[in-house]
């Protein structure tokens, strides 16, 4: 109780909880753009104010995977402001950071650089939207861990076995052992939990006398058969799940009575969509551990956005609506203005004074004009509220249910009708798009040698994180292994037996996702490859432009290079550069050629081999007679160099040195590996307070047994 809740204990640690804070979200709208900056900075504020040991957040602290200018400057303005300073911070991290921190170049935690004068350390994991991309695998919270504003933890980059090292914290005799996990495409992490591939490593000495506090950032609701996280699949030796990606506010820790943990799930502190999720209230928590004892405290935040949200059946007021009536429409316009004033009304009432406040509230108007009735026009609505609403453009929303008729035998029963949910089909992704679309294509569209799954995460790549060449690599990485499958079957050049041997090879592949996955990765390494070779290109070539264009100031003017870049002016000097210009038209082509030269010397670099692609594009049978003349010992002896020296080429991108495996072996051996199913279940306790809400008054009496 009071121990808990002392400032000056030594034993007790004060985390400062949040996720989701989406920096960035809608910063070019003249309304909303400050809003994220803003409860941001509330938020940090909350921490330097309750004097927090240090701040947790659960992923997605940017909106974008690569935020802009201004979404950076305000994020470092706000942890320069909040996080830096002479405070001396009181708990000691016992864990190898080598192995905690082995990703970044500056391998231990921000407040024991002695460059820097940290107060209050930020621990973050990276979610969705914010999660490592490029040839060099980096994020935006890899800036700020350079810079040493904050601690990115929880990376994890091997798509065959997760190995989830904690940190170990110390603060008096509590001791918190800090897992994470940073946002991985649900149906793979899924998968690796079904096939044991995710291990969570726990310290061999006192193994219970740690406080064990796990961040995740996964869809925690179900999306489909296997686009979520089961809280069952995580080890029953937690104490306590702080669960990021969900957006609605379930701070109180609820308890898994499977796995005998708490949940705790902070919600963002931003409205990113007009949902009834959103309308809930957002907090953040303020987390005591002391011991095995821990307590959650709500901070409700009092910048954010008020959002009124409300739904209307048009079919549930017969008595006021007839869609026979010829006015009926206008009817329904101003029973909807009603509405529409009375949340006006409520969302003024529930403002909470804080001056950074906005003062302009969310409305949402969700009307469903399922039976004979017509919607009005939303635009010349929405001109009414422009002036008073942050999102006039947004507030009536119409929808209506699709209705099936169901048969019973030979006779049809219009009294049955079967209504779609709203929210059906708001859940598909690219890939699904993508499925869907070759699913229901015609049979001359199909896909006879790529797999629906592959083109879809290529797309998905194309799409979220711009990467221009994924469907290109995955097309041709996946046509230089169905040719080299056809070379090793020594299939004759015949067209259907071609097709036939391509179709099965296709159908082995669908059936092994790992292998599949590994497909993908692959391609979208030789991207990102691809990228950055055509960026060296860009660099070199603007080089010797640069070069060519200074040799040419030196002789047109004596004023040296800014003569050269500024634009003559006069007739004299018009004439003289024009006299010039078949020279100067000749260096160009010269410098034209030199650049295709070291293209393709840069192209023959690359440690793959490309198909040559003719100009228009080539079919299968195509591709593989122009290459069967060539199948010899000498031919097949060179592809098979080529491919070594592409492995090699990724084992350089991806070697680790040798202080470091040396490291990660030593600390591994500090820990023991043991997996959910051969837990001990054991308790955690927890204290009341009567003027807090605590949800754990109820446990004090039914401990677990330890």
């Amino acid at each position: 109780m009071s121990t808990i809740n002392s400032q000056d204990d030594e034993d007790a640690f004060k985390i400062l909880i949040a996720t989701d804070i989406h920096l960035g979200y809608l910063e070019k709208d003249p309304v909303r753009g400050n809003d994220t900056f803003v409860t941001f900075d509330e938020i940090l504020g909350h921490a330097q104010k309750n004097d927090v040991d240090f701040v947790l957040l659960g992923g997605d602290l940017f909106h974008e995977n690569k935020p802009s200018r201004k979404t950076v400057h305000s994020c470092l303005e706000s942890l320069r402001k909040y996080c830096m300073g002479d405070r001396p911070v009181q708990f000691e991290i016992l864990s190898d950071q080598a192995v905690n921190f082995h990703y970044s170049k500056f391998p231990w935690v921000n407040y024991q650089d002695r460059n820097l004068n940290i107060s209050i350390p930020i621990f973050s994991i990276h979610g969705n939207h914010d999660d490592p991309t490029g040839a060099d695998a980096l994020c935006a919270l890899d800036i700020l861990s350079c810079a040493g504003l904050l601690n990115h933890f929880g990376r994890s980059t091997s798509v065959e076995k997760i190995d989830i090292s904690p940190i170990l914290l110390r603060k008096g005799r509590t001791k918190i052992a800090l897992y994470g996990l940073g946002a991985i495409p649900d149906e793979r992490l899924y998968r690796m939990f079904v096939n044991k591939q995710v291990t969570m490593l726990r310290p061999k000495e006192d193994e219970d006398s740690w406080f064990n506090l796990f961040v995740i950032h996964q869809n925690r609701s179900k999306h489909g058969a296997t686009n979520y996280i089961p809280e069952q699949f995580l080890d029953d030796f937690i104490d306590l799940v702080v669960w990021g990606h969900e957006h609605e506010c379930k701070i109180a820790p609820s308890q898994n009575e499977q796995q005998c943990f708490y949940v705790s799930q902070p919600g963002s502190s931003v409205v990113t969509s007009l949902s009834p999720g959103e309308a809930v209230k957002k907090h953040i928590g303020l987390l005591h551990v002391k011991g095995k004892i821990m307590k959650m405290q709500k901070i409700a935040l009092e910048t954010v956005r008020t959002f009124h949200m409300e739904d209307i059946v048009l079919a549930d007021h017969r008595d006021l609506f007839n869609p026979d009536n010829p006015k009926v429409t206008q009817a329904i316009q101003a029973f909807c203005m009603e509405k529409v004033e009375l949340m006006l009304d409520e969302a003024e009432r529930e403002l909470l004074g804080n001056p950074r406040q906005p003062e302009k509230p969310l409305i949402r108007l969700r009307v469903d004009y399922t039976g004979g009735f017509e919607p009005f026009s939303v635009h010349r609505f929405s001109q009414k509220y422009v002036d008073r609403v942050a999102n006039p453009k947004d507030i009536i929303h119409f929808f209506r249910h699709r209705e099936q008729k169901e048969k019973n035998d030979s006779d049809l029963n219009f009294g049955k009708l079967v209504s779609r949910p709203a929210s059906e089909g708001m859940t598909l992704r690219v890939e699904d798009l993508v499925k869907q679309y070759f699913q229901t294509a015609e049979k001359k569209v199909q896909l006879s040698l790529l797999t629906e799954r592959g083109m879809g995460e290529a797309v998905q790549e194309f799409v979220d994180k711009e990467e221009k060449d994924a469907i290109e690599e995955l097309v041709k990485f996946q046509l230089e292994k169905t040719q080299r499958f056809l070379k090793e079957r020594r299939t004759d050049a015949e067209e259907e037996k071609i097709d036939e041997e391509v179709r099965k090879f296709r159908e082995s592949r669908k059936k092994n996702t790992e292998e599949e996955d590994e497909e993908v990765r692959e391609a979208m390494n030789r991207a990102r490859a691809h990228r950055s070779e055509d960026a060296i290109l860009v660099a070199a070539s603007s080089d010797e432009e640069l070069m060519d264009t200074g040799m040419k100031g030196t002789g047109d003017s004596d004023d040296g290079l800014p003569a050269t870049l500024s634009r003559g002016r006069g007739r004299a000097r018009g004439r003289a550069r024009g006299a010039r210009g078949q020279n100067s038209t000749a260096r160009g082509s010269s410098r034209r050629g030199r650049g295709s030269t070291s293209q393709e010397s840069a192209t023959s670099s690359r440690s793959y081999k490309p198909v040559s692609a003719p100009a228009k594009n080539m079919s299968i049978m195509d591709a593989f007679r122009s290459l069967k003349p060539e199948v010899s010992l000498n031919s097949s002896k060179s592809y098979s160099e080529d491919i070594v020296d592409d492995d090699s080429d990724l084992e350089d991108i991806s070697v680790v040195p040798t202080s470091k495996v040396n490291q990660r072996l030593s600390t591994t051996s500090l820990f023991s590996k043991r997996g959910s199913q051969s837990q001990t279940p054991r308790g955690v306790d927890f204290e009341s307070d009567e003027d807090e809400f605590d949800p754990f008054k109820s446990t004090a009496t039914s401990r677990r047994t330890k």
